[in-house]
């Protein structure tokens, strides 16, 4: 394993030390291994790096031995990606909250990793209408027949119907799990997870053993719409984790399409919703490989900046807004240790995770419910204010 890997690694460990300072060590120090070596004051020069975090920082390091670490961990955790590694997957690494690891199993490509191969994600309800199913199946269907990879997130409803239909006509999909890999989460998704990694991959920020918990769902709806050139809203209601997914790829420049449903179901509400904020309708199977045939094209020979505030690149004039409206509702409590440190001046979110003292993951799935309830904004340069 490279040094860059194994202090990226200890990197992840260190309380209060989010995705946006590791891009600001490495640019400061040249490496990670030489930020780790680094004294108080030379990090007290990087940015979003203050009195009260240096001290929990410096803590934190105290008790981490890289290369132990590396050891130890790559025993339950052999396969993983690093932000800094050349493999890692490309348009999840433009995203401002692209974890620092990715956790893989099953059949790695590479040329999907470019960017070379067009990823497109399928999301909605766990209690899907029988309409939502059938077009779900019948939309990953044809992407698969189409040479497009599917992504989803292994839930129950509309995540199973578009795996399932995507392995069933030859296709490759990606499952993104909110536990770690050696976890399946519906328990009765075993046969399903176990087909996906024949013929696809399964991936995952969380470390083996990592039980499935409320926060990392959420958490892992950044993650499907950063590894997709397009989102797919299929069966979604007003408080769907779709909407997340949605909301989060239109953060990220990404497009999102929406089947349109009846205003008479429930499930339609949230995605005809995202019709009204600049979603583009699915008309027919037609229409959606018109819309994908649109979509432009990644130069695999681009240098992404690693270590810059990284925003899309993209012409604003040509991107639609679906930003959620902001209700009259009460906050509720778990999302309170992070809601009051927003305010009306911008906060960075490294200074969030120091502030709350929470894990990185918990501050992220926070956030992303405050986004859905219209309550937060991010800001340029992974920054939230109210």
């Amino acid at each position: 394993m490279s040094q860059e890997r194994i202090y990226c690694l200890a990197w992840s460990r260190v309380s209060g030390v989010g995705p946006i300072l590791v891009d600001r060590l490495i640019q400061h120090f040249g490496s990670l291994e030489a930020a780790w070596t680094a004294d108080d004051r030379a990090l007290l020069a990087i940015d979003g790096i203050g009195e009260l975090s240096i001290v929990k920082i410096m803590e934190s390091r105290a008790q981490i031995d890289p290369q132990q670490l590396s050891a130890t961990h790559a025993i339950e955790n052999p396969l993983w990606w690093a932000r800094t590694d050349a493999d890692y997957p490309r348009l999840l690494a433009e995203i401002p909250s692209a974890p620092s690891m990715l956790y893989y199993r099953g059949q790695v490509a590479l040329a999907e990793n470019r960017g070379e191969v067009p990823t497109i994600a399928i999301v909605g309800t766990r209690s899907p209408s029988e309409y939502g199913k059938k077009w779900a199946r019948k939309i990953a269907t044809l992407l698969a027949q189409n040479g497009f990879t599917v992504v989803s997130g292994l839930a129950l409803g509309i995540d199973a119907e578009a795996h399932s239909a995507c392995l069933e006509a030859g296709g490759r999909t990606i499952a993104v799990i909110g536990t770690g890999l050696d976890i399946v989460y519906p328990p009765h998704h075993h046969q399903l997870a176990a087909a996906i990694a024949q013929q696809g991959l399964i991936v995952s920020e969380y470390v083996a053993a990592t039980p499935p918990d409320r926060s990392h769902f959420p958490a892992r709806n950044r993650i499907i719409a950063g590894l997709s050139r397009v989102t797919i809203v299929i069966d979604a209601p007003t408080k769907s984790g779709a909407l997340i997914t949605a909301y989060q790829a239109n953060d990220f420049g990404r497009d999102v399409y929406v089947l349109p449903g009846s205003i008479d179901n429930p499930n339609s509400l949230g995605g005809l919703g995202l019709l009204t904020r600049g979603a583009q309708p699915i008309l027919s199977l037609a229409h959606l490989l018109e819309l994908l045939a649109t979509i432009p094209q990644l130069d695999p020979h681009r240098q992404l900046d690693m270590f810059a505030d990284r925003q899309p690149d993209l012409d604003p004039s040509t991107t639609r807004s679906i930003a959620p409206t902001a209700p009259s509702i009460a906050v509720e409590i778990e999302l309170q240790p992070v809601w009051q440190l927003v305010t009306d001046l911008p906060i960075s979110f490294d200074e969030l995770v120091t502030s709350s003292q929470l894990p990185v993951a918990t501050v992220s799935s926070i956030l992303l419910q405050l986004e859905l309830l219209g309550l937060v904004t991010q800001l340029p340069g992974m920054r939230y204010q109210r």
